[in-house]
């Protein structure tokens, strides 16, 4: 079934290519990309046949040889189609801050049977109006409420890491990953999956397989046609998973909306004004507040809402759980580092296992930077991709208008221009006096702009509770040297091994 899927592939691009060098359209465009320097193109494949052929770990390094060998901007082919790859911030900015290139390039078609048209793939007037419809829902005062959760959650997973203690040593990430899923669950759904206590959960099973299958189409072009993909054993497999997630999200909706048209109604009836009811409810999720949200009087279809829920599930657990694994890794690897930040955990908690409120994490200066500094060195996105909608000047270049351009964040956080000695490890990078210095697009992990990520600030509230919850309880040392850990740079940036840890206890009772 394979091989007959990627001959359909090859007569399909050939047929493609035919017509796309005949288009007198594109003769402009195809003149003005060959203008930049990039390695060479093969027929059908382009320039994407070295990582077709290439392991997954060794894909990264020939990423990263091809931006040194031609950097900051050169081109590429993925069939017949062409990529801009930028590493300046001046050429990030020119891109990103115009509503001109609010759209997502092609890649991003194949989240869409997962995720819809949500706020990480739609464009157009769609994404202007459920942009401005959900912003109101990450509230300060319903980010107050999540705090809870993630402090919840955080207390069962120092308890699961309690038998890693004294060990010769263990991968975090899959702990890390649990807890992420138990929180962005709860936050998101309002509905627990008990991720960290239920390891064969389906639909934590089925969140896992998306993400694999959607990986190994987006690098194998003879599965990107819908059709060929669906022929495909991978394709049947993606299917299956899709129905039990929406499945699932689907009854979670039908019932909320059945119970929140109770509490409205109630609600209603007494007179309690939205804010007050926001502001005393114990537990609140994302998706009370989408039932609620409308725009002129529009509000979101259940189709609509399960994209968004589905889109904060997507976005808010891998990209979290690789954060926080890459900064206890640094800290594991830096104990003058970890240090500091465990000293800053006892002059704000005096020696008390409490949960943390809002003050205490906006107290947590040291650990934001640890944090901030952790995601330039391992952006949890290493890349994202726009289309232009008009030609950019960019240094002696055009590029033009129907271009993809990508940025590779994982190399813009490391132009010496702007941060000296890249590769070192320095939380002090991010003190204000240095910061102010240093172009507004040099460091944007959570990406900038019109179209940055909504849900950065839970992000950083929700890092900062796991690994303060981490840092007065244990004690980390890594295990694996960096130039040891092989990358692998597919949706996320993750450790080809994952984060190898070794655990002692610190002076605090578990409770």
């Amino acid at each position: 079934m394979e091989v007959t899927t990627l001959l359909l592939f090859v007569v399909v691009t050939a047929a493609s290519m035919l017509l796309f060098f005949r288009d007198p359209r594109r003769a402009r465009m195809v003149r003005l990309i060959e203008k930049l320097p990039g390695p060479f193109a093969f027929p059908m494949f382009g320039t994407a046949l070295p990582f077709i052929l290439a392991s997954r770990n060794k894909r990264m390094k020939l990423l990263e040889d091809r931006v040194n060998q031609y950097q900051p901007i050169y081109r590429a082919w993925i069939g017949s189609t062409p990529t801009i790859n930028i590493t300046r911030p001046e050429h990030a900015e020119a891109v990103l801050n115009s509503i001109r290139h609010l759209d997502k390039p092609f890649a991003y078609k194949f989240l869409r049977p997962w995720l819809g048209t949500g706020l990480l793939t739609s464009s157009g007037q769609k994404w202007h109006t459920h942009r401005k419809m959900i912003t109101p829902t990450f509230h300060f005062k319903i980010l107050d409420n999540f705090v809870e959760v993630f402090s919840e959650k955080s207390k069962i997973l120092v308890t699961k890491l309690q038998k890693e203690v004294g060990s010769q040593g263990f991968d975090v990430y899959p702990y890390i990953t649990r807890c992420a899923l138990d929180i962005i669950c709860e936050t998101a759904m309002g509905t627990p999956v008990y991720a960290q206590e239920d390891l064969d959960s389906p639909y934590v099973s089925a969140i896992y397989d998306l993400s694999e299958v959607t990986i190994f189409r987006m690098i194998r072009p003879w599965l990107h046609p819908d059709f060929l993909f669906r022929l495909s054993s991978a394709g049947k497999k993606y299917n299956e998973r899709l129905t039990l997630l929406h499945s699932f999200t689907n009854k979670v909706i039908k019932e909320k909306k059945s119970l929140y048209a109770t509490k409205s109604q109630r609600t209603e009836d007494k007179g309690v004004s939205e804010d007050d009811e926001i502001g005393r409810k114990e537990r609140v999720a994302f998706l009370d507040m989408l039932l609620d949200v409308s725009e002129g009087g529009r509000k979101l279809t259940d189709e609509e809402i399960r994209e968004e829920v589905d889109t904060f599930m997507f976005e808010g657990h891998d990209t979290t759980s690789a954060g926080m694994c890459w900064a206890l890794y640094m800290l594991g690897l830096h104990p003058d580092v970890q240090e500091k930040a465990y000293q800053e955990q006892k002059s704000i908690f005096q020696g008390s296992d409490r949960s943390p409120t809002m003050k205490d994490l906006n107290e947590m200066k040291y650990l934001e930077r640890v944090i901030k500094e952790t995601l330039r060195l391992y952006p949890s996105v290493p890349g994202i991709g726009r289309v232009l909608n008009e030609d950019v000047k960019m240094g002696e270049f055009i590029v033009p208008a129907g271009s993809t351009v990508h940025l590779h964040i994982y190399f813009l956080h490391r132009n010496p221009d702007q941060f000296p000695d890249p590769e070192k490890f320095d939380p002090d990078n991010f003190l204000p006096e240095r910061t102010s210095k240093r172009h507004s697009y040099a460091y944007i992990p959570f990406s900038a702009g019109p179209r940055n990520c909504i849900g950065q600030k839970f992000a950083l509230l929700e890092e900062k509770t796991v690994l303060s919850y981490i840092l007065r309880h244990y004690k980390l040392r890594s295990l694996d040297k960096r130039e040891d850990v092989a990358l692998l740079s597919e949706l996320v940036l993750r450790p080809e091994n994952g984060v190898r840890l070794g655990l002692s206890l610190r002076n605090v009772g578990m409770k």
